[in-house]
């Protein structure tokens, strides 16, 4: 039996050049280094939390209604009869950790980060898997418009370090519950006729969380909706105040955003600021992150009341951009190969290599007493910008260096070839 990835899975392979570029492993180091940078300069810390979780956080945190819940979680009792889930999202196991470590103090800030594994069970396509993979930013206990902006900041940092600028930031308020209550009430009344003809579970589904509707793909319920007046029209004074304080600081900064009334997320624990970065590599449909205030999780979760928002990013949209964008790689090739022209030479080539990688130089060279020609081509696939040929020059403190791009060949002391190996 020839045994294969399953749908919507993929494996992350080594090189450059593969069939799915957006799958090199030196794409996701790029992209967890450059991660790692802007957690340390802003001063988040990292936690990794298990793969499952109990089912009903995740219940309890993005909705019972909600699609992920509803349609997209690989859910299981476990032998124990425990009914167990594998983790759709990254934020409800951080805020979960969170609370079980009291990794926060009253009355301070609590900075965190994480990169995951999460699992959604839907149709695979253009930026969509079944295992896909994310960064996030948590800032736990600040109810300031201050910790909105800097998480939107700290993410378009990260895009901008891996050199995606022309990105699109779209920011909207959704209000606190009494606000959607009395929204959700208007949006209900606006598509009465569009839900006439709908099937029993849509219409179920609608009037369960109303407010999903706004962000349909569905060009015949867009059109419905098209002249529905926005949420911001239903405000509480204190949730106004608060966006026009985000959206003054974004001013401040320079930042370029738009607000969106269409913006408003998938889970339920979001409350007044939301927002979504895309591109124009991904359409309309798909965006590159997602996130929000959502001060009310940790209580749901049985702490205090503690105010927090945060972002998810999609590691694999992120990357097929990148890729689409034609931003290559930083791959870590090595310094160079090392070639034994002959069998008295091999000795010498192992301890320079080893003299070299206790440098932290990284050099290869061949394992298996291949001939001379043999071990250039290991060098050409290696990607090493030259080969060392040790043992070719009748004065043993020679060494002939190759360009392995050029094929022009020198011959250098020992001195120097170190150094020069030691520049590179």
């Amino acid at each position: 039996m020839k045994y294969q990835s399953q749908r919507g899975t993929h494996d992350i392979l080594p090189g450059v050049r593969t069939k799915d570029r957006e799958y090199e492993v030196a794409r996701w180091i790029d992209a967890e280094s450059v991660f790692r940078e802007v957690c340390r300069l802003y001063g988040y810390g990292e936690v990794r939390t298990p793969m499952f979780e109990d089912y009903d956080l995740f219940v309890r945190s993005s909705g019972e209604t909600s699609d992920i819940v509803s349609k997209e979680m690989y859910d299981f009792f476990d032998k124990g009869d425990r009914h167990i889930a594998l983790k759709p999202e990254g934020t409800a196991p951080v805020m979960r950790a969170y609370l079980e470590h009291q990794l926060g103090q009253q009355g301070a800030t609590t900075r965190l980060a994480y990169q995951t594994h999460a699992f959604r069970y839907g149709r695979p396509g253009k930026g969509r898997v079944r295992q896909l993979h994310q960064f996030g930013f948590e800032l736990i206990g600040s109810s300031s418009a201050g910790a909105d902006f800097e998480i939107i900041q700290v993410t378009l940092e990260f895009f901008r370090r891996l050199g995606l600028t022309d990105l699109k930031l779209m920011v909207n308020s959704i209000g606190r519950a009494e606000t959607r209550r009395r929204y959700a009430e208007v949006v209900l009344r606006h598509v009465e006729g569009w839900m006439k003809d709908k099937d029993e579970a849509v219409r179920a589904q609608a009037e369960k969380n109303p407010l999903r509707l706004l962000d349909t793909k569905d060009p015949a319920l867009k059109a419905v909706i098209a002249d529905i007046e926005p949420l911001a029209t239903y405000l509480e004074d204190e949730s106004r105040r608060h966006f026009a304080e985000l959206i003054a600081l974004l001013d401040e900064a320079g930042i370029l955003h738009y607000v969106d009334h269409s913006v408003v997320r998938g889970l339920d624990y979001y409350t007044d600021t939301v927002f979504e970065v895309t591109g124009p590599d991904l359409g309309d449909d798909l965006s590159l992150c997602g996130g929000g205030r959502y001060d009310g999780l940790i209580q749901e979760l049985g702490g205090p009341a503690t105010p927090s928002v945060g972002v998810g990013i999609g590691i694999e949209r992120l990357l097929t951009v990148m890729v689409m964008r034609g931003k290559e790689p930083n791959f870590p090739a090595p310094a160079a190969f090392f070639i034994a022209a002959s069998d008295d030479a091999r000795p010498e080539v192992r301890a320079l290599v080893n003299h070299l990688r206790a440098e932290g130089i990284a050099v290869m060279a061949d394992i298996d007493g291949k001939p001379v020609k043999q071990q250039f081509k290991q060098a050409d696939r290696s990607g090493a910008p030259v080969a060392v040929i040790v043992g070719g020059e009748s004065d043993p403190t020679l060494f002939g260096l190759k360009d392995l791009r050029t094929t022009e060949q020198t011959t250098v002391q020992r001195d120097e070839l170190l150094s020069r190996l030691r520049q590179r």
